[in-house]
């Protein structure tokens, strides 16, 4: 039998070197504030990561609402991904809905949520978004949003509660959550709905840390001692001045009428 020779794996003589493989060129940044309204939203759903950001944030300044298709179908064509890190595309995609603003760009934000478009570290800013647009969450997906172990995402959820009995239960378990922001967040969408069960730890977060939220929520439910509280912050919280009367005035109690005389800029001028 002749010879035959193993040939050696690692012996290239012979074998023409491959060619690298030509550079792809970079296409330029695209230009958005150059661009009208038109091509700006054909190019948003197959925007690359180099311009998206540009891209919404030029919709965002025009808050040019027929874009909302354009920026949810951007959000969509990464369904699946950011399991580990947000996807740059999806916030910036969300970045300018809630710049946008209306119904639309909130109805979009909501079947973000609901379909599971966007995952993982994302879905804080898709809450988030949904929050500053105020949207309205079926009630299931409310659940599992206020459950979630993020403390953002509860917080958020929080700022998207509607009255259902269901909802309402969670929010009175997360008055005792351990996170500050959460709990806080739990209070002010309670007193928004009128519950009184929030009453005592409003009371508290308005003698400890007052803030715009806090006093709003207050409305539905102050009582004597809230009005107090109020009167207090009006006069010894300047940032929180108008807000604290804006309040005030618009609680259906007698009593407040004497505690905003006791402001000094409405207090009556002796002669």
């Amino acid at each position: 039998m002749p010879f035959v020779r193993q040939p050696d794996l690692f012996d290239a003589t012979g074998a023409p070197e491959a060619s690298p493989a030509p550079r792809r060129e970079q296409p330029p940044p695209l230009a958005p504030n150059d661009m009208g309204d038109a091509a700006l939203i054909a190019a948003i759903p197959r925007a690359s990561r180099a311009d998206c950001h540009a891209l919404a944030a030029e919709v965002g300044q025009r808050r040019l609402a027929a874009a909302i298709p354009a920026l949810e179908a951007l959000c969509r064509r990464f369904r699946g991904f950011g399991l580990h890190h947000p996807v740059p595309e999806q916030l910036a995609a969300l970045t300018a809905l809630v710049a946008v603003g209306g119904r639309d760009a909130a109805f979009a934000a909501a079947r973000i949520i609901v379909d599971g478009v966007v995952q993982g570290p994302g879905l804080a800013s898709a809450v988030g978004a949904a929050a500053a647009l105020r949207v309205v969450l079926p009630v299931d997906t409310m659940l599992v949003l206020l459950r979630h172990a993020e403390p953002a995402i509860r917080a958020d959820a929080c700022r998207c509660a509607q009255p259902q009995p269901r909802v309402i239960a969670l929010l009175v378990d997360l008055l005792d959550d351990l996170n500050g922001a959460v709990a806080s967040a739990a209070v002010c969408a309670l007193g928004q709905m009128g519950r009184a069960e929030a009453r005592p730890q409003l009371l508290r977060l308005l003698r400890e840390n007052p803030t715009e939220a806090l006093i709003a929520a207050s409305v539905g439910i102050a009582d004597p001692d809230g009005i107090v509280q109020l009167g207090r912050i009006a006069r010894t919280r300047p940032d929180l001045t108008e807000h604290a009367i804006a309040a005030l005035k618009d609680i259906d109690d007698p009593r407040t009428t004497a505690v905003i005389a006791a402001i000094p800029r409405f207090r009556p001028q002796s002669h």
